[in-house]
């Protein structure tokens, strides 16, 4: 599966994301990720993409439910992934639409990804 959640300390969620990330299995992810929120979590995200290849073609990625009943949950979003994915992965997670605040880290930043959304 190219979507792994692991949940740890501090309300952090990392999410893993490799190969060519496809709607359903998104979806899939913010459904779990919802339900979590229901629960009372106030999630920081920790997106990581290894392998990224992109967002499938043709899907209908203009859903914007989880956006809409979920966003304002979220602490902090870090974004981990190569540079040439920067302007794409800001603009799918939101930044300076969305209330939490979003900030990209290159690969070799992991730690400072993580120290960021600590605070």
């Amino acid at each position: 599966m190219p979507i792994q959640i692991q949940y740890q300390p501090n309300n952090i969620c990392a999410l893993r994301i490799s190969g060519v990330l496809k709607r359903d299995e998104f979806a899939a992810a913010q459904d779990e990720l919802a339900c979590k929120i229901d629960a009372g979590a106030k999630p920081r995200l920790l997106v990581i993409g290894e392998n990224f290849e992109g967002w499938e073609r043709g899907a209908d990625w203009n859903d914007l439910d989880f956006l809409l009943s979920h966003s304002g949950e979220i602490a902090k979003i870090a974004l981990v992934t190569e540079p040439r994915w920067e302007v794409q992965a800001l603009a799918f997670a939101g930044a300076g639409v969305r209330r939490a605040p979003v900030k990209i880290f290159p690969p070799n930043e992991l730690a400072q990804a993580q120290a960021w959304l600590a605070t």
